[in-house]
């Protein structure tokens, strides 16, 4: 999956947020300087938050090295996990006046008990001086907005033992439940959010898929895996041969030789 988090130039009419923010001459000061950020999750996920910071529109000031012009928010998502995440709109770093940017997402879902028994995707927060209506979020009369995606595992088999391995593949919803093309994202104006919450809503679909094309066969009660040309074949093709399947091992160290159902 993409670790990236480009800019999406199309969704904004500009990339600076405003005055206000800085809290310059003229711009109202009672407004709280944080939003809440939560999410709602399938069991056994998790969420990591980066939220990033500019200087003020109209700031010439630079951060040496850009150092503390991020704060993270679960970064030990194993240990600590917390949902609510108390997010500032502006900061002051080394002297200079800076404003949220966007906040970087990423969705962790575990499927074993071992460490590295997780998948991950991202999702984005990108707060602009001005959004297309297309894209701009909705803030309800209870102070809360909220935005959909659904994540879906794609299994696969690892190393010769041919260990089941799960990755996480996260995109955008409509209303009607159906998949977009894009990670899961929302766009906001910086007046939209103080004192608000943004939730970010998560569903898991119901269907597993393999992760990689031909090397593995639909059957009434499952998926078989494809033999390839023999046990030590690593990508293990199935090129028209769907009758010589390979058992595998589940995560947990089981035997199996359909998936999920691990017995036929």
């Amino acid at each position: 999956m993409t670790t990236s988090y480009p800019l999406v130039k199309s969704l904004f009419k500009s990339p600076v947020l405003g005055c206000c923010l800085a809290l310059t001459a003229g711009c109202a000061t009672s407004q709280p300087n944080t939003f809440t950020f939560t999410a709602d999750l399938p069991p056994d996920f998790t969420y990591q938050a980066i939220a990033v910071y500019v200087p003020a529109k109209g700031e010439t000031c630079t951060v040496p090295g850009g150092r503390n012009t991020e704060v993270g928010y679960n970064m030990k998502w194993r240990e600590n996990y917390q949902p609510n995440a108390e997010i500032a709109l502006r900061r002051t770093v080394s002297g200079c006046p800076l404003v949220i940017s966007r906040i970087e997402l990423k969705i962790y879902g575990t499927y074993g008990k071992a460490r590295g028994d997780f998948g991950t995707d991202i999702a984005s927060v990108f707060i602009r001086d001005e959004v297309e209506d297309r894209y701009k979020g909705i803030v309800n009369k209870a102070g809360e907005s909220t935005f959909d995606g659904e994540c879906q595992w794609l299994f696969r088999t690892s190393g010769k033992p041919r260990i089941l391995r799960k990755l996480l593949n996260c995109k955008t919803i409509n209303a009607q439940g159906e998949r977009g093309r894009g990670q899961p994202f929302a766009a906001y104006t910086p007046d939209q959010l103080p004192g608000k919450t943004v939730r970010m809503r998560i569903k898991l679909a119901e269907e597993e898929k393999p992760a990689i094309g031909d090397t593995w066969v639909k059957v009434p009660n499952g998926w078989k895996r494809c033999m390839g040309d023999n046990f030590e074949d690593q990508y293990a093709f199935c090129f028209g041969n769907y009758k010589d399947f390979s058992g595998f091992q589940m995560p947990d160290g089981k035997q199996c030789t359909i998936y999920p159902g691990c017995t036929e």
